[in-house]
């Protein structure tokens, strides 16, 4: 195999980060070549957000990730906003609205996300090669890459090769491999923003609720989500089980606040007065959906009338719904997840530049890195702060 190409700056993957790198990169100057190993580049945008993809999050914090370094991320965030990327749309005429709690979307197709991106790099002298398969890379006068299409060489290599959600658009462990390759840590990865598996009794004592959906708050050390979850035919999702998966791990405590946005204690004393004969579960049905109070009172809650209970009883009773255990089994896992934890340790890294700091050269970004967000945006928004901080670099 003879060399092929050689180019200043090689990235390796074609998603979120990778291209906003690389049309920073080029943009600079720089000869760069983008290599896929699979048939298109953008898959994850494309699929994002039931196909609208929830591109950032107005509200972007460093307190919305999750890193073995929780600082580690505000060096990019900070330098490159929401806003900033806001721009890149409204220059390319792409129309977008926010949703509940700042996460924006295309109002027309995530493909205009690709379309912009790969029109930025084009525009920039970028060079794609999808379905290019890596066999190896060696470090030889910078850096040496084997692959299907032949050899290519460079003094920059970045590896934006993402996690391991969601196989079948191609996830693999590459990076972890090569970041191990150059004497990197990798912290364990793990699914997260996944749903969750219920068995054995805890599955069969919600048996024959799923695709019934309420508001609840779910806690899980020392984290807490309001939003919806949905009963499954395996489990729990929805965005607030989505959300503290990415907290929980099997053996951890996991609690819901059944009625968030209700003082259940409070109600049921004020109901005994009001309504002393009406039945627990009659009340209950009027708080949560019909099915789930009902399932609690067969299971849990014996159901009687109000005036039948004692005060402290109806107390905790109204305290358990909003302490309610669910005691999980585990998740999806990387099946259905959304983002990949763990991952490449940033104490390795330039919070700056991305770059390694064992070997000249070398730039980790996006999902790879130990740096991973809340469900809502906030993944996209490190995916293109972190490409911009290294396509500045490289």
């Amino acid at each position: 195999m003879t060399v092929s190409e050689s180019s200043e700056v090689i990235i390796i993957g074609g998603g979120a980060s990778g291209l906003m790198c690389a049309r920073v990169a080029a943009q600079r100057g720089r000869r760069v070549l983008v290599i896929e190993h699979v048939n298109r580049v953008g898959k994850k945008i494309l699929m994002s957000g039931g196909g609208r993809c929830n591109f950032t999050n107005l509200g972007v914090t460093p307190e919305n990730y999750l890193s073995a370094n929780p600082h580690f991320c505000k060096s990019a965030l900070a330098r490159y906003t929401p806003y900033d990327f806001i721009d890149l749309l409204e220059r390319h005429g792409i129309t977008w609205h926010e949703k509940e709690w700042g996460q924006l979307f295309c109002d027309v197709s995530s493909k205009q996300i690709v379309r912009m991106l790969l029109d930025e790099c084009a525009e920039a002298g970028v060079r794609i090669h999808t379905d290019c398969r890596i066999s190896e890379v060696r470090r030889n006068d910078g850096f040496e890459l084997l692959t299907s299409k032949g050899r290519f060489h460079t003094q920059s290599l970045v590896v934006a090769s993402g996690g391991l959600s969601i196989p079948r658009m191609g996830a693999t462990g590459f990076g972890y491999d090569l970041a191990r390759q150059f004497g990197h840590a990798v912290l364990p990865p793990r699914a997260g923003l996944v749903p969750l598996i219920l068995s054995g009794k805890h599955q069969q004592r919600y048996e024959g609720l799923a695709g019934l959906a309420l508001p609840v708050a779910s806690h899980c050390n020392g984290a807490s989500f309001g939003s919806s979850m949905l009963f499954t035919h395996r489990g729990v999702s929805g965005p607030a089980i989505l959300q503290i998966s990415s907290y929980w791990q099997p053996g951890d405590e996991l609690k819901l606040n059944l009625l968030p946005d209700v003082n259940a204690a409070r109600v049921l004393l004020q109901l005994r007065q009001d309504r002393p004969t009406t039945q627990l579960r009659t009340v209950l049905a009027e708080m949560l959906p019909r099915r789930l109070a009902h399932r609690l009172c067969e299971v849990w809650l014996p159901s009687r009338p109000l005036h039948q209970y004692h005060q402290a009883e109806l107390h905790d009773i109204g305290t358990r719904l909003a302490d309610w255990p669910l005691v999980a089994s585990g998740s999806e896992g990387y099946r259905t997840a959304e983002v990949t934890l763990g991952g490449v340790d940033t104490a390795q890294l330039s919070s700056q530049t991305m770059a390694s700091r064992r070997v000249p050269g070398l730039y980790f970004i996006g999902e790879v890195v130990d740096v991973t967000g809340h469900l809502g945006g906030y993944n996209f928004q490190w995916a293109w702060a972190s490409g911009q901080a290294a396509g500045e670099a490289v």
